[in-house]
Formats: structure tokens, C-alpha cells, sequence
């Protein structure tokens, strides 16, 4: 069996593109696979809600195959890629005639989309699923926005794999620390991966002060770009304050220096895209306590394994409250990184993860012969 890979290059600064590099070893030990085949006995197709992925998304309705879906919510996707009337159409195709007014407000507030929740609830899944001979999602939540918008389409829920890291030494983090000006006794929090409205950065850094003004001896790092020149300036007044370092796009090696030099870290998500956070992985996979947002994307996570942060008014005081328990109780937030990477280990290991993986390929071919 041939499987052609279809992903954005591994020099693409994307997620997607990293997790899709490790996969592609680690299915080639298992056999054949071909990637950008043209012809291939199953096809393997990545999709993200960005324009990286517009050829690969009309490959996938073109020869139909096996698609991944690392954002369950493409309309931003759409939004990007198609002229006003294709994307009133691509939308009524999704949700029916009598939805054409919705689509034509959308259209119109689209400026808005990368904040406003009513974007994140019209996942505009159908044609894809109905195209594809299979999907495969990492969460609950993205399996059930793709069983609502493809009823007749096997969904498999896979989880989202991770590749430990090489091995860093003690003494080189903590020099790395003090390059960054952080001292042994500094408690450091971090924000990681592309910087957008919905990964809360304001509510981050407002709970952060809380934790400054407690007295806590805290240093907050903020490691990515920005997704847009507006976002950065909005909030240039707030990560320039005491206390917050800025990195920006990390190549893997130094990712890993930074992940490896936190304490601990928040990674929200609202509204949600039914993705799973391969930085929340990544994190909680090398024993870091990750705070994350509560929803289908982090239900995986069993109790104790992370710290899930509720939506809505009560965000910004609960974010607060962990925080300032991770600063006062380093030993528990050992524990809770501890358990973290056992589950990760458990679960999200990348070859049992590449070989349910060649199940679903190999189902999907042999169901085609």
C-alpha cells in the first residue's frame, strides 16, 4: 500500500507543518508513504484554517482520501481564501438558503472574525466531509462539529501525537534562564505560539500583575509573533510592562531552550476552533503545569493532569487564583506536570499514535479495492 502525505512543507512556521513532519517518519517505518504523491492507494490530507492549506484543501476534494482536521473551524479558512459571493455560497452550501442574510452580515463583519464567538460556531465542514472517505480529529469537540456536518463520513478520533525533544542539561537551561534575566528563585510563566485574539493574552497578562502585586517574584514570558500588525499594537501598552519578556518565532531547538526554561504555562483557547494545542502537548509532555481553557478541545485531559479555566465573566479571577497558587505551591505544581507527561506519555506517544493512523489508512484502501 502506497499512502500519498499531503502537508505544508516543514519550513512553514505553523504547527501543523512540525506535527505533520513527525508523523510522516513515523509512518514511513510502518510502510510506504509518498509525500505530495500524486496517485497513491490512500491519501492523507492536512488541513488548517489557514491559507497554507488552500492546495492541499483542493486536492482533498479533488482525488478524496483520508483528511485531517487540525482546525474543526474553517470559516476564517474561507474568509481568506474566497471572494464575498463564493463565500455566501460555500456558507448557504454549509447551512441551508434561509441562512443567506447570515452570510451576508458575516461577510460584512469579517474584520471582527478572529474574536467574535458567533465566527467560531459555523465550522463549514460539509463539503470536505462529504468529499473525504474518512476524517480524523485529535478532540471530542472537533468530532462532533464533523459528524453534524457529515453524518454519512466514518470520524475517527486520534490523539494528538508528541515527539519528546532531545534531552537539554540542567546547567544549560539555567544559563539560558540567566540570559533571559530570570534568576533560580523567579517563577516564570509562559505564553507560547502564534499570538491571536483567542489565545487571551490580555486576560494572561492582567492575571500575571495580580501575581506582581501579590508580591510574588514572577516573570512572565510571551514567545511568539503576533498574526496581525493590529493585534501587536493593541497590545504593545501591555507586554511592554515590568516583568514580561517578548520572544518572537522560535526555531525548534530554541522552542524547546524556552518550553524547557517556564515554570509553568497558560495556554487559553476562546472561542475555540476544535483544535487540540500541539503547545499544550508539547508542554504538558516535558512535565511543564499548563493552564488551559475548559471545553471538548482539553476534555482528554484527565483531572490532575492540568489546570482548565472556565469561560465567561468568572476567566480573569480564576486565571488569577492559579496562578498565584503555581507561585505559592511549587511542589503540587510539580505534581501536576508530573502526572501531565505520564498522561502524554501514555496516550499521545507518537508511535501508537502513527499506527492507529496506518489502521485508518489501511482500512480506508482496502474498503476502495
Amino acid at each position: 500500500m502506497t499512502v500519498g502525505f499531503h502537508a505544508p512543507p516543514c519550513t512553514a512556521r505553523t504547527g501543523v507543518a512540525d506535527y505533520a513532519a513527525a508523523l510522516l517518519g513515523a509512518l514511513s517505518r510502518l510502510g510506504r508513504v509518498e509525500a505530495g504523491a500524486a496517485e497513491a492507494d490512500v491519501h492523507l490530507y492536512h488541513l488548517g484554517n489557514n491559507q497554507l492549506h488552500r492546495g492541499i484543501y483542493e486536492q482533498a476534494l479533488e482525488r478524496p482520501g483520508v483528511a485531517v482536521l487540525h482546525d474543526a473551524v474553517l470559516m476564517h479558512f474561507f474568509l481568506g481564501a474566497l471572494e464575498r459571493e463564493s463565500f455566501i455560497a460555500e456558507f448557504i452550501y454549509n447551512y441551508g438558503e434561509w441562512t443567506r442574510g447570515l452570510a451576508e452580515e458575516l461577510w460584512a463583519g469579517r474584520a471582527r472574525s478572529a474574536q467574535e464567538a458567533r465566527y467560531f460556531r459555523y465550522p463549514m465542514l460539509r463539503r470536505i466531509a462529504e468529499h473525504s472517505r474518512a476524517l480524523i480529529v485529535h478532540n471530542p469537540g472537533a468530532g462532533r462539529m464533523a459528524a453534524e456536518h457529515g453524518a454519512a463520513t466514518p470520524v475517527i478520533e486520534i490523539p494528538h501525537l508528541f515527539q519528546p525533544p532531545e534531552l537539554l542539561a540542567a546547567a544549560e537551561v539555567a544559563r539560558f534562564r540567566q540570559s533571559l534575566g530570570v534568576g533560580p528563585g523567579t517563577l516564570l510563566f509562559g505564553v507560547f505560539g502564534h499570538l491571536r485574539e483567542s489565545k487571551r493574552l490580555a486576560v494572561v497578562v492582567r492575571a500575571f500583575q495580580r501575581v506582581r502585586q501579590a508580591g510574588r517574584d514572577a516573570a512572565l514570558l510571551v514567545a511568539g509573533d503576533f498574526v496581525s500588525s493590529d493585534l501587536e499594537r493593541a497590545m504593545a501598552p501591555l507586554v511592554e510592562g515590568t516583568g514580561i519578556l517578548r520572544a518572537g518565532y522560535a526555531p525548534e531547538r530554541r522552542f524547546w531552550l524556552l518550553a524547557s526554561a517556564v515554570d509553568a504555562c497558560v495556554n487559553l483557547r476562546y472561542p475555540p476552533a476544535g483544535e487540540t494545542s500541539g503547545i499544550a502537548i508539547r508542554l504538558m509532555g516535558i512535565g511543564k503545569p499548563v493552564v488551559v481553557s475548559v471545553g471538548e478541545e482539553t476534555a482528554r485531559f484527565p483531572e490532575g493532569t492540568c489546570l482548565k479555566v472556565d469561560h465567561g465573566p468568572g476567566e480573569p479571577d480564576m486565571l488569577s487564583e492559579y496562578l498565584l497558587w503555581l507561585a505559592g505551591s511549587p511542589a503540587d505544581a510539580r505534581e501536576i506536570g508530573r502526572r501531565g507527561a505520564a498522561h502524554i506519555r501514555e496516550h499521545h506517544a507518537l508511535d501508537s499514535v502513527a499506527r492507529q493512523y496506518w489502521d485508518v489508512l489501511c482500512a480506508v484502501a482496502a474498503d476502495r479495492a
